[in-house]
């Protein structure tokens, strides 16, 4: 059965969700299912804009041939070859073995390297401001290598305004029926799976996605159709607000995230320990998270969206908790950058994470380190109280 629903008088939403689904690229959860979307315009000539993932393949396809109502399919557009999006390319040219497809050189590429043996005659190869006439509709193709694999393109309906952005815009989450930004409220239920998506997944490309703002800039969006999450119809200067911080590595908010790696409680004890002093000095943007218990992508989300990190870690076999270097390496991966740490350091007998958490970091850009850093010996006591102390007032003067 066939689930579609207009964008314009002629484009139409064709996708689907995967609830079932409970890690995507088989690392990150995701409670909230996900979205696979696919774009089909109806014009002189037919396009499909990319496809989706093969775990909806059979409602994808049921959604095409509802659509069409018995024409044929003039051309696929691919904007991005990974998978997720690109799995049903031979079933649509089972289906229907006409069809051009449009893509750029290295999606040629990778096309042949997962075994789509597409003959040259059947492909049109585009670049950068190259344009495509389907009738009433011209579209120009724009580059947007690394956002996040280098072939990716997006590409840009001068007709109607619509930007098919791939793999930008998007969020985790299934849509529930609802397709349009303005049908969710996407600052309470959506805010946060979008970040979580852009940091794990493009946050690493920052530079990448600041170019491909700046040619988004210069045209007249009048839709955004990303490959995951809302169609956005409206309100796009909170949209871009958001990747415009979130690719100059920029934290959305002031506020303290302390992270800490506890093994009997007494790491965490500290922690709570100088939570509780920050909000009895008036921070009250804090949030407390057990590296152990909290995967690592919700941590890189949260990072990404606070101006300071308190790292609280014990010691063992001398070296970071696994847990803690598993995070910190997650966040030089993706480039974080332009934060404030504040370090807390446990140890038994030969306390020095806190060193070794200080050299990882200093490997890192523009990343600044308070000097009211504290080692533990085993447990907090009383008279680690005014140093806990002179943490919290180091903390948030440097917010000043």
């Amino acid at each position: 059965m066939y689930c579609v629903r207009n964008i314009t008088e002629d484009l139409y939403w064709i996708g689907g969700n995967d609830r079932r689904l409970a890690l995507f690229e088989n690392i990150h959860p995701i409670p909230r299912g996900v979205s696979y979307n696919s774009y089909l315009l109806l014009d002189k000539k037919t396009v499909l804009f990319d496809t989706v993932d093969w775990s909806i393949c059979r409602s994808f396809l049921e959604n095409i041939k509802h659509v069409l109502n018995g024409r044929t399919l003039d051309y696929m557009v691919i904007n991005h070859m990974e998978p997720d999006h690109a799995a049903c390319i031979e079933e649509i040219i089972l289906r229907y073995p006409d069809v051009k497809v449009i893509c750029t050189e290295k999606a040629a590429m990778l096309m042949h390297q997962f075994g789509f043996d597409i003959d040259d005659g059947r492909q049109t190869q585009v670049k950068e401001g190259d344009m495509m006439s389907f009738g009433k509709h011209k579209v120009v193709f724009v580059a947007a290598p690394m956002v996040h694999w280098p072939e990716a393109m997006v590409t840009y309906d001068t007709t109607d305004g619509v930007l098919f952005a791939a793999d930008a815009f998007g969020s985790f989450g299934a849509l529930d029926g609802k397709l349009f930004n303005d049908e969710v409220n996407f600052d309470r239920d959506w805010i946060d799976d979008a970040r979580r998506y852009y940091t794990n997944i493009v946050g690493k490309y920052g530079p990448h996605v600041q170019t491909l703002l700046k040619k988004a800039g210069g045209l007249d969006i009048k839709y955004i159709c990303p490959l995951h999450g809302p169609v956005w119809r409206n309100d796009f200067g909170y949209l871009l607000e958001k990747y415009d911080k979130w690719s100059r590595y920029e934290p959305e908010e002031k506020g303290v995230m302390i992270v800490y790696a506890s093994m009997y409680g007494n790491t965490e004890a500290a922690a709570n320990d100088l939570a509780t002093r920050l909000v009895k000095k008036g921070m009250t943007n804090v949030v407390m998270y057990d590296v152990s218990q909290t995967h690592v992508s919700y941590l890189i989300s949260e990072t990404f969206k606070y101006s300071h990190v308190v790292l609280a870690s014990v010691t063992y076999n001398l070296n970071i908790y696994p847990p803690m270097l598993t995070y910190l390496a997650d966040m030089k991966a993706l480039n974080l950058q332009k934060r404030t740490f504040a370090l807390i350091e446990n140890g038994s007998w030969a306390p020095q994470s806190g060193k070794l958490i200080h050299e990882f970091l200093d490997g890192m850009k523009e990343m600044t380190i308070l000097d009211k850093e504290v080692s533990l010996n085993s447990a907090m006591k009383e008279d680690d109280q005014s140093v806990f102390d002179d943490l919290a007032d180091s903390i948030i003067e440097s917010m000043k």
